[in-house]
C-alpha cells in the first residue's frame, strides 16, 4: 500500500471494530478482503439464516450496518471511506467496494460514535420510557439518509396491533420445524464465535412483557426489571421505496446510523425483524407506517433503569475468518 493508503494493521482494527454491527441472528454474513487501497465487501451466503430470513434481506440489512460502522471506525481512526455499492452488477453479493482517503480532522464527536459502537448491545429486556426523546427524535430526522429509508415513530395507539402482529408471526411459525431448529441452531447456553447466547436473551416472562418481541428458546433465569410493569419504550420503523438488495443495504446503514445515535444519547436499543419477515404481519406493519413504503425493521428505543446491568456483548467470529488481506 502506498504511503496515502491506509496501513493494514490500521484496517484491521477498522474492521474488527466494524463486525461489532448486529446482525440477524447474530449470524455476521460477511466477508471482507482488502487489496491494494481496496476494501472489499461480500455476503456470505451460506451463513444466511435461510428459514428465518427466506429472501436473505435480513441478511443484506446486518451487512449495510457493518459498511456504516466501518464509515464511523474508519473517521474515528483519521480515514475517510469513499464506498462503492453493488460495483459489479454481475456479482450480487459484492456488496461494497470501500477506498480510505485521509482525513484532514477527526472531530471528539466522530470519536463518540465510533466508542458508541462498542458500548451498543441489543437489549431484549423492558425499557422504560425515553426521557431524552424529545431531544433524540429531530436529532435522528436530522442524521439520517432518506434517500436510503425513512424513519415512522409509531404513537402508542398502535402497540396493540403491533402485539397481534406478533402473535401472529409465532403462531404461523409455531410448526414449522425449519424455522424452529434455525432458532435452536443460533442460540446456546455457551458462548461461540457466532449466534445468541442465553445471557442475552429473555425469559418468558420478561418477553411477555414486551410483547414485540421474537420467542427465541431460553434457560429461565430470575426476573430482570421487575420495576417495569411492560415495555414503554418508543417504536420506529425504517422503510424503504423498493425491497431489493440496493435498499435493504442502505436500509442498514440508516439502522447502525439510528442505533449509534441513541447509543450515544444514553439509551437502550432493540432490533426487531420477524415483525417483517412474514407477509401478514408486514402488512400490518405496512399498514400503521401508512403505506408509506416498504417496512424493513423495527427499532425498540427506551432508558434503561439506573444502577441496571448492562446485556453482555454478543461473541464475533475472528478477524481471521470474515477479513484478509491479497497480495
Amino acid at each position: 500500500m502506498g504511503a496515502s493508503s491506509i496501513d493494514s494493521a490500521t484496517l484491521a482494527r477498522v474492521v474488527q471494530l466494524a463486525c461489532r454491527a448486529p446482525s440477524v441472528h447474530n449470524s455476521q454474513p460477511w466477508r471482507m478482503s482488502a487489496q491494494d487501497s481496496e476494501l472489499r465487501m461480500f455476503l456470505e451466503p451460506h451463513r444466511v439464516p435461510h428459514a428465518t430470513d427466506r429472501s436473505g434481506r435480513e441478511a443484506v440489512i446486518s451487512c449495510g450496518a457493518l459498511l456504516d460502522h466501518l464509515r464511523v471506525a474508519a473517521t474515528a481512526a483519521g480515514w475517510k471511506a469513499h464506498i462503492a455499492r453493488f460495483p459489479n452488477p454481475s456479482e450480487l453479493d459484492h456488496l461494497a467496494t470501500v477506498e480510505f482517503r485521509r482525513a484532514q480532522f477527526v472531530s471528539d464527536a466522530e470519536r463518540a460514535r465510533a466508542d458508541a459502537i462498542l458500548q451498543r448491545r441489543t437489549d431484549r429486556l423492558p425499557f422504560a420510557a425515553p426521557a431524552s426523546w424529545d431531544f433524540l427524535e429531530p436529532v435522528l430526522r436530522a442524521t439520517i439518509d432518506t434517500e436510503k429509508a425513512t424513519l415512522t415513530v409509531l404513537p402508542d395507539s398502535a402497540r396493540s396491533q403491533l402485539a397481534e402482529a406478533s402473535r401472529l408471526t409465532e403462531a404461523m411459525r409455531r410448526y414449522d420445524s425449519s424455522y424452529q431448529a434455525e432458532l435452536h441452531w443460533w442460540t446456546s447456553a455457551f458462548e461461540v464465535s457466532d449466534g445468541i447466547p442465553y445471557s442475552a436473551l429473555a425469559s418468558a416472562s420478561e418477553r411477555g412483557r414486551v410483547e414485540v418481541a421474537r420467542a427465541f428458546p431460553s434457560d429461565s433465569h430470575p426476573d430482570r426489571r421487575p420495576q417495569l410493569d411492560r415495555d414503554h419504550s418508543v417504536i420506529a420503523v425504517l422503510c424503504t421505496d423498493g425491497d431489493g438488495r440496493r435498499e435493504a443495504l442502505g436500509c442498514g446503514e440508516v439502522l447502525s446510523d439510528v442505533l449509534l445515535e441513541a447509543t450515544m444519547a444514553g439509551l437502550a436499543t432493540c432490533t426487531l425483524t420477524h415483525l417483517t419477515e412474514l407477509d401478514a404481519s408486514r402488512a400490518i406493519i405496512r399498514a400503521l407506517v401508512g403505506d408509506t413504503g416498504d417496512p424493513q425493521v423495527l427499532i425498540r428505543i427506551g432508558q434503561v433503569p439506573a444502577f441496571d446491568a448492562q446485556p453482555p456483548a454478543t461473541p464475533r467470529r475472528p478477524l481471521a475468518d470474515v477479513f484478509g488481506v491479497e497480495p
